[in-house]
């Protein structure tokens, strides 16, 4: 399911600045990088949250399992860029976030994404129920917009 509107329920937002490296032969940003763009924002999102501390990736307690994005519009070099990211549904073992990438100036929407992650420990190698401290924290903070 891709995020239709970025108006609607977005309470993180997560900035983003096109860089050089970022643009294709086209003159706009490259596909792929999209997908870097909503990895920055889940990972801020998660320590927004207060659920990874950013350092020990062994400890982020999430894998990803599917991406997708709907490009909208172009994306120039230099464009100040903001990306919402909110839990959309939290199941047993997953999660799936929802992402809107739009510039900051005019909040133009340029994409939309969804990403799907399972609780994991990379400890011991396996997919886990996600935490209930995930789980509370999480639905705490999506419920008080």
């Amino acid at each position: 399911m891709v995020v239709p509107n970025s108006a609607v329920g977005f309470r993180f937002y997560h900035p983003v600045d096109v860089r050089y490296a970022d643009i294709d032969a086209q003159r706009h940003v490259n596909n792929v990088v999209f997908f870097t763009y909503m990895e920055s924002a889940r990972a801020a999102y998660l320590q927004h949250l207060g659920l990874w501390d950013g350092k020990d990736f062994l400890d982020i307690g999430i894998i990803l399992v599917k991406a997708e994005c709907e490009y909208l519009r172009p994306i120039a070099y230099g464009t100040a860029l903001r990306v919402g990211v909110r839990t959309e549904r939290l199941g047993t073992k997953s999660l799936t976030f929802a992402y809107a990438i739009e510039t900051v100036a005019a909040q133009e929407l340029k994409a939309t994404g969804t990403t799907v992650s399972v609780a994991y420990d990379y400890h011991a190698m396996r997919s886990i129920a996600v935490p209930a401290a995930w789980r509370t924290r999480i639905e705490d903070f999506e419920a008080s917009g």
